[in-house]
Parts: structure tokens; C-alpha cells; sequence
């Protein structure tokens, strides 16, 4: 008997703002595949879906490909995948079937899902047609998505400040800021040579976001970014590298 491919739908959800990000939720023959997945050792928290920006785009981690390959579907709790959870499956094109298979949890080892198995041609449109709907994006997530697409593009632009780009982060809180974040150095092969992170906050226009995106990115790669960058981060032996951490404010203490 031949059985029936599974049937996928991507349901991206916008909660208020007070109750979280936006996510995607795997929609699985119509049941919310996370809805019903309890992540062990947390009070009854479900899964979180991975935000639209993260899980869908043209080299997104959704598309199936003959090499198999590991994508995250959802957290859970605090973030610390040990500790709440996360929700992770291998993912494989199989002739013409797309199959959802191996699932673990990091904070769970007794999670168990079946094998899941779509039709190649409605896997692929279902997953395009979610990487074109952008209505649940606002401009300076635009912004921060651009931005981030073309340093990646141009890895030579930070690269030649020795510094490689760790990501571009915008919140539906901040709707008039994105926050850029630089590694420095950039490719440390030595896990033990002092490294630092720079931290930038950039202001958001109601401006075409692709303008302001092409604008950030002339302006973050022509002059060393460190100069009016702040340290935001590295490690305990970071000020080897000549940039000093900033002083603690006593009212933060």
C-alpha cells in the first residue's frame, strides 16, 4: 500500500509585542507540529518557532538538497538548548520526496517523531511561497536583513579591518534602530587568542529600506568600523588587542 505524503504548510504568527517574536510554525497534515512537542525538563513551555529571517530565504536552511542536513526548528524557555530545549531535524531530498527525519532535543533524549515524508513539488512551493510573504516586516527588519545579506555578500569589505561580521539584529521594540555586531579578529583558527565584539547602534528612517541598507553598507565598509564602534563583548584577555573595555556605569551596578 502506498501511503500518502505528508502535507506541509509554514504559518508565520506575529504575536504582540509584549509576548514575543515573530516565528514559523510548521503546519504538518494541519496540525501545529510544535504545538504538540513539550520540551523535557520545562513546566509545561512549548516550542518557539525560529523567526521567518533565520529558517526562510533562498539558501534558507528549509530547502532539501541529496546531502543531508541538520536545521533547528524551535527553542523553548530560556534559550540555553541544554537546559529548555530545541527542536532540531534532518532534512533530505529522497527522489521526488522531501523527508523530515532524525529529531532530537538537546535537553530531552526521549523526544520521538516520526518520519515525515512530503512531495518534493509541494515542499518546494510551500516553502517559497513563505520566503516571499514579507507582511510581517517592518522597515528597520528590512533594514537589518539587507544590511546583513550584502556585508555577507562583500566579506572583503570588514575583512580588510580584520573583522568578519557576526549579525545584524533588529526588534519590532525598536522600530527606529538596528544593532550591527563585528568580531574582531576574523577567522580565529586559535580558540585561545584574545578576540573582541564590537557593537553598533544604527538609526532607521522611514526611508526605502533597500536605499538605507546600501547606504549602511558603503559607509560600515569604507573606514575601519572599530574606530566608532563599542566594545561590547570579548574575551578576559581581549585588551591585548589595544581596545580598552568601557567603564562600568556605578547606576548599572
Amino acid at each position: 500500500m502506498t501511503m500518502r505524503p505528508d502535507l506541509l504548510s509554514l504559518s508565520i504568527v506575529c504575536p504582540p509585542l509584549d509576548e514575543g517574536g515573530v516565528e514559523v510554525r510548521p503546519i504538518v497534515n494541519g496540525r501545529d507540529l510544535l504545538a504538540e512537542v513539550l520540551p523535557g525538563g520545562v513546566g509545561g513551555s512549548r516550542y518557539l518557532g525560529v523567526g521567518p529571517r533565520y529558517l526562510l530565504g533562498p539558501d534558507g536552511p528549509l530547502h532539501a538538497t541529496a546531502t543531508p542536513h541538520e536545521v533547528r526548528l524551535a527553542w523553548s524557555g530560556c534559550g540555553v538548548e541544554e537546559c529548555c530545549g530545541a527542536l532540531y531535524m534532518t532534512v533530505r531530498r529522497d527522489g521526488d520526496l522531501v523527508v523530515w527525519t532524525d529529531w532530537r532535543d538537546p535537553a530531552n533524549q526521549d523526544v520521538d517523531l516520526p518520519e515525515l515524508r512530503f512531495a518534493a513539488g509541494q515542499y518546494q512551493a510551500e516553502v517559497l511561497r513563505a520566503e516571499e510573504d514579507r507582511g510581517w516586516e517592518w522597515p528597520a527588519g528590512a533594514v537589518a536583513r539587507l544590511l546583513e545579506a550584502g556585508l555577507r555578500r562583500r566579506g572583503d569589505g570588514l575583512a580588510r579591518w580584520d573583522c568578519e561580521l557576526e549579525g545584524v539584529w533588529a526588534s519590532r521594540n525598536e522600530p527606529d534602530r538596528i544593532h550591527v555586531v563585528l568580531l574582531h579578529p576574523r577567522n580565529r583558527a586559535d580558540a585561545d587568542r584574545p578576540w573582541l565584539q564590537f557593537g553598533m547602534t544604527l538609526p532607521i528612517s522611514a526611508d526605502d529600506p533597500s536605499d538605507q541598507a546600501e547606504h549602511l553598507e558603503a559607509r560600515l565598509t569604507a573606514s575601519d568600523p572599530r574606530a566608532t564602534a563599542e566594545v561590547w563583548g570579548g574575551s578576559h584577555d581581549a585588551e591585548q588587542l589595544g581596545y580598552p573595555w568601557p567603564p562600568v556605569d556605578p547606576l548599572s551596578m
